[in-house]
């Protein structure tokens, strides 16, 4: 069976449910100096699931210092915009990645746990380096791999062969991708995310992992703190399925950035910490459980 085209890829995946519509939306509230309260609860209340998962979280145990909070107003006021950004990301984001697809030889929840891993990561490493945006790396966590779902939606049937592939030559799953299909995931993520209309710095972190030497100046320190949060979350074993090690790691090139493995290495207590925290508990033993 041929392989269909990189628009027909798309056009199939982009008719998957719950499609992160809504998070360029919020990206752009948040980026505004001036952004209210008001703001961000007039995107939030579109999605009832959201909304619900705001409040739920402002009334938890780890936030809950007072009388329950009964609107979203009062909650986006108790949790704040840091918490509400991570929250909203991670709830518009993290439906689409738990779509149960074939191809992949994926446990439920594996692209979810492993994206959501990458994202904290990925902000850490911002917060400590201080030369990429941590709540915008976050969220290119978080998306940075989405074309491999659109790739398990549309071309199932093609994955025995880029398995094969792998196997016979050794090469990288996104190497034997591009040798089956003629394009690879990177490639399909960039495509959705520009078509949802996402900034331009986050299509850049999508088309361009591994780095290359063609990414956008301007969008590099991004595209390199996501790579090496990348490598945190397989080092950590969240949500590795059959591809998980088969990909490229650029380590010259993040040793150049001052990520040599010491310092990966140091960061994966604070990301588990910070993982642990955002899921209340329920990542352990290398695993993350939705």
């Amino acid at each position: 069976m041929a392989a269909p085209t990189l628009t027909e890829v798309c056009e199939r995946a982009l008719r998957l449910p719950c499609s992160p519509v809504l998070l360029p939306r919020l990206i752009q509230v948040l980026q505004k100096e001036d952004a209210h309260a008001a703001d961000l609860e007039a995107v939030i209340c579109l999605d009832p699931a959201l909304a619900g998962a705001t409040l739920r979280l402002a009334n938890s145990a780890y936030f809950n210092a007072g009388a329950p909070v009964e609107t979203l107003s009062e909650a986006i006021f108790r949790l704040g915009q840091k918490e509400i950004y991570r929250l909203s990301a991670l709830s518009l984001a993290g439906r689409w990645l738990n779509q149960p697809v074939g191809g992949f030889r994926w446990e439920p929840g594996d692209l979810c746990r492993r994206s959501l891993v990458t994202a904290v990561a990925a902000e850490y490493l911002c917060e400590q380096s201080g030369r990429a945006d941590p709540r915008t790396a976050y969220t290119a966590g978080l998306v940075q791999e989405i074309g491999k779902l659109a790739l398990a939606f549309a071309c199932a049937d093609q994955f025995p062969a880029i398995r094969a592939r792998c196997e016979e030559l050794g090469c990288t799953w996104q190497e034997a991708e591009n040798v089956v299909l003629g394009y690879d995931h990177p490639e399909v993520g960039a495509e959705l995310v520009r078509r949802w209309k996402f900034p331009p710095a986050l299509v850049a972190v999508v088309m361009h992992q591994p780095p290359t030497a063609s990414a956008p100046a301007d969008a590099l320190p991004l595209i390199v703190h996501v790579h090496a949060a990348k490598y945190i979350a397989a080092s950590m074993g969240a949500g590795v399925g059959e591809d998980g090690f088969l990909f490229q790691f650029s380590s010259a090139l993040l040793e150049e950035w001052g990520f040599t493995s010491q310092v990966l290495e140091a960061a994966m207590p604070p990301v588990f910490d910070r993982a642990n925290r955002l899921l209340n508990g329920k990542f352990s033993a290398g695993e993350i459980a939705f």
